[in-house]
């Protein structure tokens, strides 16, 4: 299809034979994916108008078919940067969820990652001791709970375990749950229960089945579970290493993976040894979308200080200063400061 479409373009052009052609589309397809990583694009591109004006000797005006192809193509795998959006190297101000509805999107995405309801009618939630103040925040917010240490480890527990506060929270995360796992939990070990069979009565709790985004869930869901990497690959065929940038987040479901990869775009594996799944927004046009979606719906965590890091060095790459030693030497410095939550480097 893709081919029939170029050939049409080119129709009347006698500078190109089929074998040419086809030579072309390879040689495409190839410096696509060759380009996949953050800190290909611009040489593709380069790469690309030498191929086809030079050796495939193609007039200028005929520029414009070849172009429409990669687009096409491009556009279809989601390696195209040209039509991305510039990302802003300004931070917008971190704000926390105002409203309930928007609090309790986040509040669900964060059960559906850390949290869990136990059968003794408790909501637990699970903080590492850096994300201590998020517990508390929690606390404040709902207006009920406890946090306790975990014996030996480097880990807090949210409690709520007052009949009132559990209540709350049902009625904030109605219909902003996504897991069936934590759906289960609530109607088995709490609406089932004769301590709450009032609140069954009066209830009727669902998942949320919508395939939109547009809220907080993926920011408490991405507090708890994903993390932001910057990847840097030396290959002994390149004077300067890859950049890879890439949002990860690991399930033993899938289910809620492919929702994600349909959002943002990406890629999902499987890891056999662990018996997971792990999604990942392999591409600058996902990680682009990625950074739309958290300048908007703010992280909550210390991920947050992750994401910006991650965020400049996306920056880095869209300017091109990547491309010289300088760039370079920066992404390594954001690199190695991951997680150490020192904020000097942003």
């Amino acid at each position: 299809k893709n081919i029939g479409f170029v050939t049409l373009l080119f129709a009347g052009t006698t500078s190109l034979t089929s074998f040419k052609y086809s030579i072309f589309i390879d040689t495409v397809i190839k410096l696509k994916q060759w380009s996949l990583s953050a800190g290909n694009p611009l040489i593709f591109s380069l790469l690309y108008i030498l191929y086809v004006v030079k050796l495939l000797k193609v007039e200028p005006q005929r520029l414009y078919a070849t172009k429409l192809y990669l687009t096409l193509y491009c556009s279809n795998n989601e390696a195209i940067t040209e039509n991305v959006k510039a990302i802003t190297i300004h931070n917008s101000k971190h704000l926390k969820p105002l409203s309930d509805i928007q609090f309790g999107h986040y509040l669900a995405g964060l059960i559906d990652g850390d949290g869990h309801f136990s059968s003794q009618q408790q909501l637990v939630i699970v903080f590492s001791s850096s994300d201590i103040s998020l517990a508390y925040y929690l606390k404040e917010r709902i207006g009920y709970g406890q946090i306790r240490k975990v014996k030996n480890k480097n880990a807090y527990l949210f409690i709520i375990s007052k009949k009132d506060g559990v209540i709350k929270v049902i009625n904030l995360i109605n219909c902003k749950l996504r897991t069936l796992n934590k759906y289960n939990q609530v109607i088995n070990n709490i609406l089932n229960h004769q301590d709450y069979s009032n609140l069954k009565e009066n209830i009727v709790f669902n998942l949320n089945y919508d395939n939109n985004f547009y809220n907080h869930w993926l920011a408490g869901f991405s507090d708890a579970d994903a993390s932001f990497q910057i990847k840097i690959v030396n290959k002994p065929n390149r004077n300067k290493p890859e950049i890879r940038l890439n949002y990860q987040i690991d399930q033993k479901n899938k289910d809620i993976l492919l929702l994600i990869k349909e959002f943002f775009g990406g890629n999902i594996g499987y890891r056999k040894s662990q018996d997971t799944y792990y999604y990942g927004s392999t591409s600058f046009g996902a990680a682009n979308k990625v950074i739309k979606y958290f300048d908007e719906y703010h992280l909550q965590s210390n991920k947050y200080i992750n994401y910006l890091k991650w965020r400049k060095a996306y920056v880095l790459i869209q300017n091109k200063d990547h491309l010289y030693e300088i760039g370079i030497n920066k992404i390594i410095k954001l690199k190695n400061s991951m997680n150490s939550f020192n904020k000097d480097v942003i």
